[in-house]
C-alpha cells in the first residue's frame, strides 16, 4: 500500500520522473535509492522528500508549529493507524473525531502532507463503516469527505459516500 501512495503523491506533487522504490523487512518499508547520498527509509521520511524535491514545503507546514503538528500526524498514521486491530478502530475515530472538532485540515487551516497521509491510511477503515457508524463520527467523516473532493489527491482509491443528505421537512426550518 505505501508504495501505491507515494506513486499518488508524485503524481500530486506533479513530479514528472517516477522515483523507484523497493520494499525491506516483514512490514515492507518502503526505501528509496538516492542517488546523491543513502537510500531514504520509511514513507514519512520518502513522502517529505518528495515534497522538498517538488518545492511545495508549504505541505511540510508553513510554520514551526505545523511543521510539528505534520510531523506528528505523519508518525501517529505510521504508528498507531497501519496496522491497527478492529478493536482499535473505534478509539482511533473518536480521538480523531474529537481533535477534528474545530479543524479543517489535521494541521489547522492549511491542507498538508498530513492530511494526505492521513487520508490513505483511514481509507480502508471508513471503507468498512456502516453509514449509521460514519454518522457517529461527523468530523471525521466531513473531514474525510473533503479530503477525497480535494484535486489529485485520491488517484489510487475509489471515492467513499461518507455522509448522507438529510432531508428536512417543513417545519424543520
Amino acid at each position: 500500500m505505501a508504495l501505491r501512495e507515494l506513486s499518488s503523491l508524485e503524481k500530486y506533487l506533479g513530479l514528472k520522473k517516477p522515483n523507484k522504490y523497493s520494499t525491506q523487512g516483514d512490514k515492507k518499508v518502503p526505501v528509496l535509492q538516492n542517488n546523491n547520498g543513502p537510500p531514504l527509509v520509511g514513507l514519512g521520511t520518502i513522502a517529505s522528500h518528495l515534497v522538498k524535491e517538488a518545492k511545495r514545503p508549504n505541505l511540510l507546514g508553513d510554520s514551526a508549529e505545523s511543521r510539528a503538528v505534520v510531523q506528528q500526524w505523519l508518525e501517529y498514521r505510521l504508528t498507531k493507524l497501519d496496522g491497527c486491530t478492529k478493536e482499535d478502530t473505534k478509539a482511533i475515530l473518536k480521538d480523531l473525531n474529537l481533535y477534528l472538532q474545530d479543524k479543517v485540515y489535521m494541521a489547522g487551516n492549511q491542507f498538508t502532507l498530513a492530511d494526505t497521509f492521513m487520508y490513505f491510511g483511514i481509507h480502508p477503515i471508513i471503507v468498512d463503516l456502516s453509514v449509521q457508524e460514519k454518522e457517529q463520527y461527523v468530523n471525521v467523516a466531513r473531514w474525510f469527505d473533503h479530503i477525497q473532493r480535494c484535486p489529485g489527491v485520491r488517484h489510487h482509491l475509489p471515492p467513499l459516500v461518507v455522509l448522507r443528505n438529510r432531508i428536512y421537512t417543513s417545519k424543520h426550518h
